[in-house]
């Protein structure tokens, strides 16, 4: 039996204000459905708690935003949520002072120090090589042409992943147009809708042609429109299906410390950062926005250097 959604007690001059801002991170930067519907979520528990503190809109403080930070945290919320959450606030009272709803940006200073955050675990470079070669054998296990053409699928998936450092939701995203062979390089639709273009290297080119030429016209079908990869019916495969997929092909290679798609983005990066690719360049591949974010691969690579002179060095 489904129970009705609950009701949000919120004020009418809120719900204007979010409404607002929602219609602006939809509409004007081109946020996911998912991002959008997370934003207006966190947007409804501040005014609550404002509706419940008789905050009114116009007269926020930002003693009050910590006020609603310190309820949150008070009431269980994890540190990192509660990070989320505030960084949320602070893009929703940027623009209402932008579009003159808020008289100041009182949200500025709102800062929650965040838990410390373990990064997903990274293949080793070894394990990354064998990966793959393990998903390319699986073609030759396929016992029949779909079976085949979905095992071609997996492998050029598994490659582009690792070789380019793309999201799963920006790989699903690709278009057969999307690929330019000639200098090996992908264009890429990421966050907020923003093109960028990340080359890929040779074993990537071999599986991605051989899909296009054996494995994807195998799957396809009126729905299948202009999609790179397709899904067992032949339309655009999603991202749950694709995360399901490069899952299970971890899961049959053996345990490590990587259990997703995100896992093969982190390797990738480590990687490069290993092999001395400069911290800007590997920014701009995986299409971080911030600096800081692509700064904590260089902890991984750290470990792995103090890993290496541990087993290493006779005097560790």
């Amino acid at each position: 039996m489904s129970h009705p959604p609950k009701a949000v007690l919120i004020t009418k001059d809120w719900a204007k204000a979010i409404d607002g801002f929602i219609r602006h991170q939809a509409d004007d930067l081109g946020r996911s459905a998912h991002t959008v519907r997370a934003y207006q979520g966190d947007l409804e528990r501040v005014a609550e708690f404002a509706h419940e503190q008789k905050q009114g809109f116009s007269s926020m403080t930002l003693g009050f935003l910590k006020e609603w930070a310190a309820a949150e945290r008070a009431s269980g919320v994890s540190s990192s949520t509660v990070a989320r959450r505030a960084a949320c606030v602070r893009s929703f009272t940027s623009w209402c002072h932008e579009a003159g709803l808020l008289k100041t940006d009182v949200g500025v200073g709102l800062r929650v120090a965040p838990a410390h955050q373990k990064l997903p675990g990274v293949l080793k470079q070894q394990e990354a090589k064998s990966l793959l070669d393990s998903s390319l054998a699986n073609v030759s296990d396929a016992t029949n042409h779909t079976r085949r053409a979905v095992a071609l699928r997996d492998w050029a998936m598994l490659e582009l992943l690792y070789a380019s450092g793309v999201r799963i939701s920006e790989l699903v995203g690709l278009d057969t147009g999307s690929v330019d062979f000639h200098s090996r390089t992908l264009r890429v639709l990421g966050k907020g809708n923003k093109q960028r273009t990340v080359p890929f290297g040779k074993p990537a080119e071999m599986a991605l042609k051989t899909y296009l030429d054996e494995a994807r016209p195998a799957l396809q079908n009126q729905s299948s429109k202009k999609a790179m990869f397709l899904g067992a019916r032949g339309a655009r495969i999603d991202v749950r299906t694709a995360r399901r997929c490069v899952t299970q092909a971890l899961t049959r290679f053996g345990p490590t410390d990587v259990s997703g798609p995100h896992g093969l983005r982190h390797s990738a990066a480590t990687h490069m950062l290993e092999g001395g690719a400069d911290l800007r360049a590997v920014q701009e591949l995986l299409g971080h926005s911030s600096l800081d974010t692509t700064q904590r691969y260089t902890h991984v690579t750290i470990e792995r250097l103090r890993e290496v002179f541990t087993q290493a060095h006779p005097r560790a």
